[in-house]
């Protein structure tokens, strides 16, 4: 059934069909960026393929290709539910460049390109609403890039004020957190306050609470335990 998908593609689509393959029964094809919504939208509105499912869409980082060559692949993997195909479908994008969005085709695109827009930085032209879907507006790169500096900091920024919700910072607003693998048995030692409960518990520190201006709060008593306290008998708290 699968090869039917690549062969009806190059049959009705030509030349616009770059380049096809078929991986253990995994069909993919390759279209230029300027086709990309014209393709999407045939596999969903042909009769043969009646792709209606749209299932993922995100995108690879290759820093290492050559100049001349796109830096990222995006793909989309979609699928018919009537006829129990799919298919996946690939565009090449350079840096810096916009592809255009696919929530006219699938609405759930709009989901998956804000995060491949978090992730890597592509950006989706037309987009309904392209802003950050993991992290917070002012976080600066993109951290699925091969190039992001695993030892970066983030600067910090104000707390956002949410109605019924408490925002309990672990570490106070003049210290910077990582956005990478932190050497927690480095950073803690000797200090039996830290910032992070459970890693810092396993790593042998007293106490789950910052010695930040959090542990100096009013909300100091609702994260202090001690990590050595013996377990409570059965029956007690």
């Amino acid at each position: 059934m699968s090869k039917k998908v690549l062969d009806r593609l190059k049959k009705e689509l030509g030349d616009t069909i770059l380049e096809t393959s078929n991986f253990r029964g995994d069909d993919t094809a390759w279209v230029a960026p300027k086709d990309w919504v014209k393709v999407a939208t045939f596999l969903r509105d042909d009769d043969a393929l009646q792709m209606d499912h749209f299932i993922d869409l995100t995108a690879v980082d290759y820093p290492e290709r050559e100049p001349d060559d796109a830096r990222f692949d995006v793909l989309l993997s979609v699928r018919s539910a009537g006829k129990n195909h799919r298919l996946r479908l690939k565009t090449k994008v350079e840096a810096g460049a916009d592809l255009a969005t696919l929530t006219g085709v699938w609405a759930g695109a709009d989901w998956a390109e804000r995060e491949v827009y978090d992730m890597f930085g592509i950006k989706f032209s037309d987009h309904p609403d392209l802003r950050r879907i993991l992290l917070y507006e002012e976080f600066e790169g993109h951290p699925l890039l091969k190039d992001y500096p695993i030892e970066r900091t983030q600067p910090l920024v104000p707390y956002r004020d949410v109605e019924d919700i408490a925002k309990l910072p672990p570490f106070g607003l003049d210290e910077g957190q990582p956005f990478a693998r932190v050497d927690w048995k480095e950073r803690l030692a000797g200090n039996d306050a830290q910032v992070s409960p459970s890693l810092g518990v396993d790593a042998g520190q007293l106490r789950n609470i910052s010695d930040s201006q959090i542990a100096e709060s009013e909300h100091s008593d609702m994260l202090q335990t001690l990590a050595g306290s013996p377990a409570p008998a059965p029956g007690e708290g």
